[in-house]
């Protein structure tokens, strides 16, 4: 499971503890008998975290986007590093690209639904 980090400055440390309940509990992959029944626990498969601070870019005014609603990098990377090792109890393969690198990811969508999880 590929999942796309992004922090606001708004978003507490408590989210990322959600976050990881959510994650591994979420019902996304398909039963014997095809219905999304399964969590990533349930199918023993790996999370990849991928850190993005785009995902927090405002658009609704002009045509550059803004990016001063997301969580300032030196905030935002110990949180990012330190979320993987909070997966780790639950799943045995956790892995995550580096925060702050010119990353090339390649992700192959192979399931009905993408999803975007915010939290309030």
């Amino acid at each position: 499971m590929a999942v796309f980090v992004g922090y606001e400055a708004a978003d507490s440390p408590a989210l990322d503890v959600k976050l990881v309940t959510k994650l591994t509990a979420l019902r996304i992959f398909a039963d014997d008998a095809g219905k999304m029944n399964r969590s990533v626990v349930d199918c023993g498969n790996n999370i990849l975290l991928i850190p993005n601070f785009t995902l927090a870019a405002d658009t609704s005014g002009g045509n550059r986007p803004s990016f001063t609603g997301a969580l300032a990098p030196d905030l935002a990377r110990p949180r990012f590093e330190a979320l993987a090792s909070q997966f780790r109890p639950t799943l045995d393969n956790v892995q995550s690209g580096r925060f702050g690198a010119d990353m090339k990811v390649n992700v192959l969508n192979d399931g009905p639904i993408s999803l975007i999880l915010r939290f309030a």
